[in-house]
């Protein structure tokens, strides 16, 4: 039991998940995606924020943004202990609220932090009844999207191709998927796709579609499929496999992470 790291989820709150982590040295993630809009609060020590081609070094009463679908990575710096929360908001419970993504990508803002840090522990509190908890989640994140700088990510420069590419691997993530069958679905030599995927997702194509595999399985974890059964639906080889990618990922096991609460 990795004790170090606890979740949250409420069934009559299906669009989001919280989680905290009392000892950050013990969580070390590879690079990877969330198709939720993840926020977080450093709450203790520092560490390195990644996300796409920004490096930053992130201190205690920090909140990180990851907008969806963007690779990132949050690691401990040589060692040192740090800890922090997060919430996972699913995109289309954002996006009634009039959500686009970001251009920040933290704030220092103590008003934000400590709001975070407040709505997290409202989320944990349970004394309080769901619908209370929904209403903290509606007030907290139509503030924020008033808060903080959005846009819509230029996309005039991508090669649409790579666009393609990516929306064929989520569509088909669970199937035995060949670089050419990617690369003939998107119009694009697989020489190409190899060389300017990475460059603009920041992933291979295996490691995307790795990825993707990773967040199929998480949602079935979470609705309390068998582990064993959900490796094979996700397009692994088996349960070992699901495991060694899944830990890499999210830093916990399937198993902790589909009993926690």
């Amino acid at each position: 039991m990795a004790s170090h790291s606890r979740f949250w989820r409420d069934p009559a709150l299906p669009f989001i998940e919280a989680r905290s982590v009392d000892d950050g040295r013990k969580v070390c993630y590879s690079p990877h995606s969330h198709k939720s809009f993840s926020i977080g609060a450093i709450t203790a020590g520092r560490s390195t924020y990644v996300s796409g081609d920004s490096h930053q070094q992130v201190t205690a009463g920090t909140v990180v943004l990851m907008n969806p679908g963007v690779v990132h990575t949050c690691n401990p710096i040589d060692g040192e202990p740090w800890s922090y929360l997060m919430l996972f908001v699913d995109l289309p419970w954002l996006q009634a609220l009039g959500f686009q993504p970001f251009d920040v990508l933290s704030s220092q803002s103590p008003d934000l932090y400590q709001d975070l840090c407040q709505l997290h522990g409202v989320l944990l509190d349970d004394q309080l009844i769901s619908a209370s908890k929904h209403t903290a989640l509606c007030i907290f994140f139509s503030e924020l999207i008033q808060r903080l700088p959005s846009s819509v990510a230029s996309v005039a420069r991508v090669n649409p191709g790579l666009l393609v590419a990516a929306a064929f691997m989520r569509e088909h993530c669970t199937q035995a998927l060949r670089l050419e069958d990617i690369g003939d679905a998107a119009g694009l030599s697989t020489s190409y796709l190899i060389r300017a995927f990475k460059q603009h997702f920041g992933l291979t194509p295996h490691g995307y579609l790795v990825d993707q595999r990773v967040q199929y399985a998480r949602a079935r974890l979470r609705c309390g499929g068998v582990i064993a059964e959900v490796a094979l639906e996700a397009g692994f080889a088996d349960q070992a496999h699901l495991q060694r990618a899944f830990k890499r990922h999210l830093a916990v096991t399937p198993g902790h992470y589909r009993s926690a609460q």
